[in-house]
């Protein structure tokens, strides 16, 4: 589990219902969730076809990680999580 592959981007996805209103709620702009699904800083397997995409976020003086949980064996692939943390440490994984 978690284990790290090519940070390749995900191009055509749809965001299912649940994931856009818990975006919404936590203040997470689509604009943010496209700029992670197309360039991230890593891509993680959490299960065959199931991906964390995750990137590093500065807003103001604070850093977040914003990671997307994508179901990647569909096309187009699914987009059933978003959110943002402050635990870097915990998330990030070293190369």
């Amino acid at each position: 589990m978690g284990e790290r592959v090519q940070a390749h981007p995900v191009v055509r996805y749809v965001i299912v219902p649940h994931a856009a209103f818990e975006a919404t709620r936590r203040g997470i702009d689509r604009a943010v969730i496209q700029a992670v699904l197309s360039a991230p800083d890593q891509r993680l397997t959490v299960r065959p076809g199931r991906v964390v995409l995750q990137s590093r976020l500065g807003v103001g003086m604070r850093s977040y990680l914003v990671r997307v949980v994508v179901d990647v064996d569909r096309d187009p692939a699914e987009v059933v999580a978003v959110y943002r943390t402050t635990k870097l440490a915990k998330y990030w994984k070293d190369e």
